[in-house]
C-alpha cells in the first residue's frame, strides 16, 4: 500500500523555512508587536479583576477602568523610577573617576609586584575608563526605558483590549463546539501566562525586596533603583539573575572596593540563586510547560526578534505560539512533548522493548 504525501523530512524542512522568514518579518516591524504582545500579556495578567467586578454585576465601564488604572499605573510607576534612578545615576558616575584611578593605581602597583609591569598591561590599565563601567548600568536602563518609550501606543492597545476581552471570551467559549482544540489551547494559554506571570511577579518582589535591604546596608548607592531592576529581570529566564546584578556589583567595586563587590555578589547568589532556582520553580511546576531547553531557546530567538522587550516576553511569547501552533493542532502530540520535556500519557514506559515493525501487504 503506497502512502501519499510528501516527505516528513520536506514538510520539517519547509516548516523551518517558513518559520525563519516569519520570524524575520515580525523582526522587521518589532516596534508594533513588541507594544501588542505587550498590550495582550497585561490584559490577560488584569483579568481575574475584570472577572471579579462581571460576577458582581458591576458596569461595564467599570469593568474596563479598574483594570485599566492598574495596569496604568504599574507602568507609570515603573517608568518614572526608572527615569529618575537614570538621572541619578548619570549626576553619580563622574564623582566615581577619583575611586577608579586610585583602583587602576592599585592594579599596576600589584602587576608589578608579580613581574608584569610591561608597557602595554600598563597602556591596558590606564585606557580604562569608568565612564565604560558605568555605561553598562546607563545602557540596561535606557533599554528598559526604550521599551516603555511607546507607552502611548501601549495604553491605547490596552483600552482596545480591554474594551474587546468580555467579547473575545464569549467568542472562545461559543468555539468550543466546533474547533474544540484551539479553544482549549487559547484558554491554556490564558491560564499558563497569568501564573507565570503572577508566580514570577510574588517572587520578584520578595528578591527585590531582600536586594534592596542587602544593598543599603552595603552601603551601595541607588538601592531602590537596583531592586527595581531585580524585579524585571526576574521575568528573564536563565540570565535575568546575571544582568540584575552587573550594574550593583560595578557600583559596589568603586563604592566600597573588591570587598564591597564580592559582597553583593555573594548576597545576589544568596538570596537569587536559592529562591529562582530552588523555590520558584517548585510553585511553578508544569505549569508553564516548557522544557529549560526550550525555555533557554525561546530566550534567545526572541531576544533576537524584538531586543530587550523580546527578553522580558520570551515566556508568554513561546506560550503563545505553542497554543496557535502545536496545542490547537491534535496531531502534535509528540511536538508538545518535546517542547515540555514530558512523555504523553499514551507513550510507552521506559525501558519497554519495542515492538516489531509489521511489513505492509503488497
Amino acid at each position: 500500500m503506497i502512502r501519499q504525501g510528501f516527505p516528513r523530512a520536506l514538510i520539517v524542512l519547509a516548516g523551518t523555512a517558513a518559520a525563519v522568514i516569519t520570524l524575520a518579518g515580525v523582526q522587521a516591524v518589532g516596534s508594533i508587536v513588541g507594544p501588542v504582545v505587550l498590550a495582550l500579556t497585561l490584559v490577560i495578567a488584569v483579568s481575574p479583576v475584570r472577572g471579579w467586578l462581571a460576577r458582581r454585576k458591576a458596569p461595564v465601564w467599570l469593568q474596563v477602568a479598574v483594570p485599566l488604572a492598574v495596569v496604568l499605573l504599574v507602568l507609570l510607576g515603573m517608568v518614572a523610577i526608572l527615569s529618575l534612578a537614570a538621572a541619578q545615576l548619570a549626576i553619580l558616575a563622574p564623582t566615581y573617576a577619583d575611586q577608579f584611578n586610585a583602583m587602576v593605581a592599585d592594579l599596576q602597583q600589584w602587576a608589578a609586584g608579580l613581574g608584569y609591569g610591561s608597557e602595554q598591561l600598563n597602556k591596558a590599565l590606564s585606557s580604562l575608563d569608568p565612564g565604560k563601567f558605568i555605561g553598562v548600568a546607563q545602557s540596561v536602563l535606557s533599554s528598559l526605558l526604550g521599551v516603555l518609550s511607546s507607552l502611548f501606543l501601549i495604553v491605547v492597545l490596552l483600552l482596545a483590549m480591554s474594551l474587546d476581552a468580555p467579547v473575545f471570551a464569549r467568542i472562545v467559549d461559543a468555539a468550543s463546539t466546533e474547533r474544540p482544540a484551539l479553544a482549549r489551547a487559547l484558554k491554556t494559554f490564558t491560564y499558563k501566562t497569568r501564573r507565570y506571570l503572577i508566580v514570577s511577579t510574588v517572587f520578584g518582589l520578595v528578591c527585590s525586596v531582600l536586594d534592596i535591604t542587602a544593598l543599603y546596608v552595603l552601603g551601595v548607592p541607588l538601592p531602590l533603583l537596583w531592586g527595581v531592576l531585580a524585579l524585571i529581570t526576574n521575568y528573564i529566564p536563565n540570565i535575568g539573575f546575571i544582568l540584575g546584578l552587573i550594574p550593583p556589583a560595578l557600583l559596589g567595586l568603586l563604592e566600597g572596593g573588591p570587598k564591597t563587590m564580592l559582597l553583593v555578589i555573594v548576597a545576589y547568589m544568596a538570596i537569587n540563586v536559592v529562591i529562582q532556582s530552588f523555590i520558584q520553580p517548585k510553585f511553578l511546576g508544569d505549569a508553564v510547560g516548557l522544557s529549560t531547553t526550550a525555555t533557554f531557546l525561546s530566550l534567545i530567538v526572541w531576544a533576537w526578534v524584538l531586543g530587550p522587550l523580546g527578553a522580558l516576553l520570551a515566556i508568554p511569547l513561546s506560550l503563545l505560539v505553542r497554543a496557535l501552533l502545536v496545542d490547537s493542532d491534535p496531531d502534535s502530540t509528540w511536538a508538545a512533548a518535546l517542547i515540555s520535556g514530558r512523555l504523553p500519557e499514551h507513550a510507552p514506559a521506559s525501558g519497554a522493548d519495542p515492538q516489531p515493525e509489521q511489513s505492509e501487504p503488497r
